[in-house]
């Protein structure tokens, strides 16, 4: 999973976030994603209600579909988004398509009338925390478990009480440590096989490029409805949908 760089409108956020200071954990990407290393049990804090049911998840990262072996996850990350998040759910009403929003715990609380409508409309809530930091894999346990707990809290209260189901680290920044506190929420770690790089703008062509390339890598497919002009990602969607159904997929969610 590549890390995203350049996202200066995270970076705000990042320096804002309760000043925590960041401590190296030598814990990479890699490692983390493999689920190579034991985490020690993390303490859940009071600051965020139990995730989902209460029901503790597996810990390994989820990239498989629920709808079986020709399903696809659309994952739609870091809104919601007052411009763009509107116009992706019509889109995927449009085509009949439910999709998991990975939402970031600050876009969550500044505009809840979106998440409630993300919700009303049958789609899954994901914990994107609270910042949006890339570096997280490098953060003391501390500020891990401040923003994804707080992320949790301020998506469940913006949702109207839904919790979310899953935990996606910004960038694909796991740990053992915060897949294991994600977990024991109910938030099933969850990772992507196709990076429609759409975050780059790169132009609808080679955004739908990318996707029809990579989609045999498997079935969770990551796109954007905010961070910037997320034209380019609903005109790829706009082809992409139907090319998903006209190849035989159907649309899921990922395992949890």
């Amino acid at each position: 999973m590549a890390r995203h760089g350049g996202r200066g409108w995270h970076g705000k956020l990042v320096g804002a976030a309760l000043g925590v200071t960041l401590l190296a954990t030598g814990a990479s990407v890699w490692t983390a994603q493999a689920g190579t290393a034991d985490a020690p049990k993390p303490k859940a804090s009071a600051s965020a209600t139990p995730g989902n049911d209460g029901k503790r998840v597996e810990t390994t990262i989820a990239h498989s579909s629920d709808a079986g072996p020709r399903g696809v996850n659309i994952t739609i990350d870091d809104g919601p988004d007052p411009t763009w998040t509107p116009q992706v759910l019509d889109l995927l009403k449009q085509y009949g398509v439910k999709a998991t929003f990975c939402m970031v715990g600050t876009q969550a609380q500044a505009h809840p009338d979106l998440v409630k409508k993300v919700v009303a409309a049958g789609h899954r809530l994901c914990d994107h925390t609270v910042s949006h930091n890339t570096s997280m894999d490098k953060a003391s346990q501390a500020y891990q478990s401040q923003q994804i707990l707080d992320a949790e809290a301020m998506i469940t209260k913006a949702s109207g009480g839904v919790r979310p189901m899953y935990y996606r680290a910004p960038g694909g920044a796991f740990t053992p440590y915060s897949r294991e506190l994600a977990a024991s929420r109910g938030m099933r770690p969850l990772g992507w096989n196709v990076d429609s790089k759409d975050f780059e703008r790169p132009g609808t062509d080679a955004i739908v490029a990318t996707v029809e390339k990579e989609l045999h890598n498997g079935p969770t497919v990551l796109f954007h409805d905010a961070g910037g002009n997320r034209s380019q990602t609903l005109e790829a969607l706009r082809r992409l949908l139907p090319w998903f159904k006209a190849q035989g997929h159907t649309f899921g969610f990922p395992i949890r």
